[in-house]
């Protein structure tokens, strides 16, 4: 029996939950588009833009909190945005992680540990 034969079982059921938490997601992000789409005017809640039966697949649901798995029933957690904003929208939030705050400290903490140019100066003082 090959290595491939043994990771076979492993991958299959890997490949089954991949899958399945896909579908799920797929289900469940139908099930609040569906709801906000029928809540709310096909308007960006940010430009503004209107939409059609044309182009409302162009048309994202937001979620405010940014947790996707929040979806109350009357839609406090959504709002309807383009692509282009909804896209806008988590780019901010991307950049506001990286941004120090302004008391000085990250609002994102990142620990560095390797110091690329620690010994240089013992390296140039060893030419000398």
């Amino acid at each position: 029996m090959s290595d491939d034969d043994k990771a076979a079982p492993g991958r299959e059921r890997l490949d089954r939950v991949v899958s399945d938490a896909r579908r799920n997601r797929e289900q469940r992000e139908q099930g609040y588009r569906a709801q906000a789409l029928k809540m709310y005017p096909w308007v960006c809640g940010r430009c503004g833009r209107e939409f059609t039966q044309a182009n409302v697949r162009e048309l994202t649901v937001h979620h405010r909190n940014h947790d996707h798995d929040y979806n109350p029933a009357d839609g406090s957690n959504w709002e309807l945005l383009c692509l282009y904003c909804h896209d806008n929208e988590h780019q901010r939030l991307l950049e506001a992680a990286a941004t120090p705050a302004s008391d000085g400290s990250a609002a994102q903490s990142s620990t560095v540990t390797y110091k690329a140019f620690a010994n240089l100066q013992d390296l140039i003082r060893g030419r000398d």
